[in-house]
């Protein structure tokens, strides 16, 4: 199965698969982000985390939602002109809630906002929803950094 990859998201955040946990870009305005992910039935994690019943794990969803706000903070950061400060890495997480699984063949969509920028830090809260309910919500800050490696 060949993979399509939307340069819009590869341009502005440094994952690629097998860890890109995002497809497309729905929206994006007023601080907000809206993206979805299906997510193939032929995933290897499958294999292992529940194989009778599958579901994906918590922590990536999680990752979804904080890819989003990655995307989200470059997206801003290049709609305000700001030269390239490096890269959003996560720095916190906090109140992660699971609500339902998701599992092989859904569609997820994680819409996360921009609650407040201090100085370097961007907190964000992220709602991730199957099937229109939430599953995952999560808030999160994120701070710059040059490079990827220690």
């Amino acid at each position: 199965m060949t993979m399509i990859i939307d340069p819009l998201i590869t341009g502005l955040i440094p994952h690629r698969p097998p860890f890109l946990w995002i497809d497309s870009i729905i929206s994006y305005e007023d601080g907000t982000m809206v993206t979805e992910k299906t997510i193939p039935e032929d995933l290897d994690i499958f294999k292992g985390h529940y194989p009778e019943q599958p579901i994906l794990p918590g922590v990536i969803l999680c990752e979804a939602l904080f890819q989003t706000g990655a995307l989200l903070i470059a997206r801003m950061l290049q709609d305000a002109n700001e030269t390239s400060q490096g890269f959003p890495v996560l720095t916190r997480i906090s109140g992660a809630r699971f609500k339902r699984p998701v599992g092989p063949g859904s569609t997820i969509q994680m819409q996360v906002h921009l609650k407040e920028k201090i100085a370097g830090s961007w907190f964000l809260k992220g709602i991730l929803r199957v099937k229109e309910k939430i599953a995952v919500q999560v808030d999160f800050s994120c701070t710059m950094t040059q490079t990827l490696r220690p």
